[in-house]
């Protein structure tokens, strides 16, 4: 229910760390009212990735706009607002900062409180908006374009980075391996709906889970299996079944990902996984993990797909958390590009 009564804390909260605009109204942290996203990927198709000084320019076009949808669309004003979050980091510097400089604008002008949120605390805390009903801990595995992280949460506010990747991220091996297909960006999508074409056990691209008792990852072993395949049928001239490539490559990385989130999992006595960021939305890790869990008796949660990628939402909820536990960002606060998981302002 939308209706806002009194004592209800009410979220504005902007994200704006790479290629979408997005402002969400969130009322006490959990219930979205609003959550307006304005993509930029007809913009940076053409050029095969995000172009950083593009991303920023379209962020400065989009935001007001953005801000005046959301308000609409929740069916408040500033004056309902109880208090503001932004994305500080990490992402591009100059994307950061059109949304952090509104934040700002925001926070001074009406004289409310900023909160700084950290963007992968952001997708973590995506799942608490899915489910209303979640609590820490939980394991949460962290799958996107830049990050691959394998988080034990304990509390609000509370991580240990278990693992983390040691060169690609799992959305970045995705995309380039889109490239090398000849695929549209971004490549995760695509290789995901050309899977449900292919073969999955055509070829064996090799699986990387490193030495023993690690929870690191490592994608570009992986990549560069892929790239060498498609290099020799090349220079032989054979046929390449693009889809059994797909698959086959989709499979490795999921394979993994899976394997090593359930056994960090079992081995600390974690009855709760998670998953988050924008590769969480690919159909085949959500049924592998499905699979895998149930067969563990583990408790498996991901959020929907809009909840996955990037959107202002998942920020507030964190802005939330901050907020009633006292916390408050100064205005000269700065975008950190670079900024690691459990790092505060």
């Amino acid at each position: 229910m939308n209706v806002i009564q009194s004592g209800d804390i009410i979220t504005l909260s902007i994200e704006t760390s790479c290629d979408e605009t997005s402002v969400s109204i969130l009322k006490n942290g959990r219930y979205i009212l609003s959550n307006i996203i304005a993509s930029q990927i007809d913009q940076h198709q053409k050029f095969g990735g995000v172009v950083p000084e593009v991303a920023s320019r379209k962020h400065i076009e989009n935001i007001n706009q953005v801000i005046d949808r959301a308000l609409s669309e929740a069916k408040v004003t500033f004056d309902d607002i109880t208090h503001v979050a932004a994305t500080y980091g990490p992402g591009l510097v100059g994307a950061l900062l059109v949304g952090l400089s509104a934040a700002k604008a925001i926070s001074f002008a009406l004289g409310i409180p900023l909160n700084g949120v950290n963007h992968i605390e952001g997708h973590i805390y995506a799942n608490f908006i899915e489910d209303p009903t979640l609590k820490p801990p939980f394991i949460c595995l962290v799958v996107s374009g830049g990050h691959t992280h394998l988080v034990l949460m304990k509390d609000y506010g509370s991580y240990e980075v278990l693992g983390r990747t040691r060169d690609d991220a799992a959305g970045e091996a995705f995309d380039k391996v889109g490239r090398a297909l000849g695929l549209n960006y971004p490549g995760g999508p695509e290789i995901d709906r050309l899977s449900k074409e292919g073969d999955k056990n055509a070829i064996n691209f090799p699986r990387a889970f490193l030495e023993e008792g690690s929870y690191d990852f490592s994608f570009s072993g992986l990549k560069s299996a892929v790239l060498n395949y498609l290099n020799s049928k090349r220079m032989k001239e054979e046929t390449i079944d693009i889809a059994d490539v797909a698959a086959s490559f989709q499979e490795a990385v999921i394979d993994v990902l899976t394997e090593k989130t359930i056994s960090c999992a079992k081995e600390m006595g974690i009855k709760t996984v998670c998953l988050a960021g924008g590769v969480a939305a690919n159909s085949g890790l959500r049924e592998l993990f499905i699979k895998r869990c149930q067969n563990e008796n583990i408790t498996f949660k991901y959020p929907s797909i809009k909840l996955c990628t990037d959107n202002a939402a998942m920020i507030g909820c964190v802005g939330y958390y901050d907020y009633i536990k006292g916390l408050e960002s100064h205005l000269d606060i700065n975008a950190i590009p670079n900024l690691k998981l459990g790092e505060r302002y």
